[in-house]
């Protein structure tokens, strides 16, 4: 039976490549979407350079606060993959050749040239760190603790986390439902403040726009209880419609 609990994680988004524009990063949407259906609600998120000594600090912060922590980028075969020793930093142990991981890349590059040196870099893992199943290539995530290290390159993390999918203690999943309205949200900003601590449990997003030279806003209702989001989404319609204004369902 799921938690009541609140269950976090974290993302930590390690890549120089990222912060330079050069690549967009994709991981926190599917990720998100992912923790949420694991009833583990992503707290935050930080993109950091490849430099250890940053890598090490976010780590030892978002593990500390968090359940969980998870980690994509900075573990392919080059030099400048160093998530793998930041990682190992981090809990003051050791890096090693997983014997597992080895084997796996041995049987995967079989056909295709064999196991180099740098293949061989993504057998690294922190001493005492369990390997995280890659469908697609022989190269494994691991974990080590409440840390989740995975691939930066977004189809092969979600193998990665489609491998984890119901390993992870979580409490409920957050449900939501969308509405919009052409409406400044300024003039009913205090009324969604109301609705919201009228209705425990339930959280009220707005997010403005400025469309067909007009501002409106959608509002998004997010609640672990159904029946908490749909009682707070009809008391928004009700009084949006008392104001004269028109409720647009699953938002504009």
């Amino acid at each position: 039976m799921a938690s009541s609990r609140t269950w976090t994680a974290a993302l930590l988004v390690i890549g120089d490549e990222i912060l330079s524009g050069r690549t967009q990063d994709r991981n926190i949407a599917q990720t998100a979407a992912w923790l949420n259906v694991q009833g583990i609600r992503l707290a935050e998120v930080r993109v950091v350079a490849d430099v250890q000594a940053t890598i090490v600090e976010a780590v030892n912060a978002l593990r500390a606060r968090n359940d969980y922590l998870f980690t994509t980028g900075g573990i392919g075969p080059t030099h400048d993959d160093i998530t793998v020793d930041a990682i190992a930093a981090a809990h003051g142990v050791p890096v090693v050749i997983h014997p597992t991981a080895r084997a796996m890349l041995e049987r995967h590059y079989a056909t295709r040239g064999g196991v180099t040196e740098a293949r061989l870099r993504m057998a690294r893992v922190p001493d005492g760190a369990d390997l995280i199943e890659n469908a697609m290539s022989g190269a494994p995530g691991i974990r080590l603790g409440n840390v989740f290290i995975l691939a930066g390159v977004p189809h092969i993390a979600a193998l990665m986390l489609d491998a984890l999918t119901g390993t992870l203690e979580g409490g409920l999943p957050v449900v939501s439902r969308t509405i919009g309205c052409w409406v400044p949200e300024s003039e009913i900003a205090d009324m969604l403040g109301a609705t919201e601590r009228a209705h425990e449990g339930a959280q009220i997003g707005s997010y403005p726009f400025f469309r067909e030279g007009r501002v409106g806003a959608n509002f998004v209702v997010r609640s672990t209880d159904v029946a908490v989001v749909d009682a707070c989404v009809a008391d928004l319609v009700r009084q949006l419609e008392a104001m004269g204004h028109a409720v647009v369902a699953d938002g504009i």
